[in-house]
């Protein structure tokens, strides 16, 4: 008979704290805690989990360094409140480190991109808010003329909304951070262009080909439209060693 406790490993026990920490970022993360709420009190937490209160502020901590609570960067008395920008800008920041470090290329970024973005498009929401949102942006683009700023923001709040038009907000949480990681790079090549009123009116003429085929209900040609648009032009305009 085959001894079994050979294939048995060490238990081992995570602190107290980092077992809070996932039971509150949990909360967070699936919408129970929603973005602005205060947090209970050190003593009400310290009861609701059955720890000391040492344990709850050690918690409290790891959830700030990570993004998902307000206070990390200051020292105060108040509560932390839930808060999903610092969250954004947590995991923008890990992406661009990875980046800075090479461990990411900015080409694979481009794919999840797509992967997310296209996702999202073919189980779009014909009702959703999200579509008149990047409708309202590609007003602004074909508004923008020759204006690189202009048209810049006008693409990141297109792509932002488009992401989330499915209705899953992980896409937009992940799409936030890609788009905000690759954005110097872009806005460098959109820079670049050397006739950027004919260009851009290209890329709009894009955009507007992405919505009239949703609009159609058409959403696998919007997806297909959509990685020809993104792929042409990092292809064509972001140098491959990017």
């Amino acid at each position: 008979m085959k001894d079994v406790r050979q294939s048995f490993r060490p238990v081992t026990r995570a602190p107290l704290s980092l077992l809070v920490s996932g039971k509150l970022r949990e909360a967070i993360v699936s919408g129970d805690l929603r973005d602005g709420t205060e947090l209970a009190s050190e003593k009400e937490l310290s009861e609701q989990f059955g720890v000391g209160r040492s344990t709850i502020r050690e918690a409290l901590r790891v959830l700030q360094a990570q993004g998902f609570l307000s206070g990390g960067d200051s020292v105060s008395t108040a509560r932390p409140r839930v808060s999903i920008e610092s969250t954004f800008t947590s995991a923008s920041d890990a992406l661009v480190n990875a980046m800075r470090l090479r461990q990411i290329p900015l080409g694979d970024l481009i794919q999840l991109r797509l992967l997310l973005e296209g996702e999202a498009v073919r189980n779009a929401d014909p009702a959703s808010g999200r579509i008149a949102v990047a409708r309202e942006a590609l007003d602004q683009m074909r508004a923008a003329g020759a204006d690189i700023d202009a048209f810049h923001d006008a693409d990141v709040r297109f792509h932002i909304a488009l992401s989330g038009c499915s209705g899953n907000c992980a896409f937009s949480l992940v799409m936030t951070a890609l788009r905000d990681t690759i954005a110097g790079h872009l806005r460098g090549a959109l820079g670049a262009l050397q006739n950027p009123a004919g260009a851009l009116q290209v890329l709009t003429a894009e955009h507007g080909a992405i919505l009239d085929a949703l609009d159609d209900g058409d959403r696998d040609l919007a997806k297909r439209l959509l990685e020809a648009h993104v792929w042409g032009f990092y292809t064509s305009e972001v140098p491959p060693d990017a």
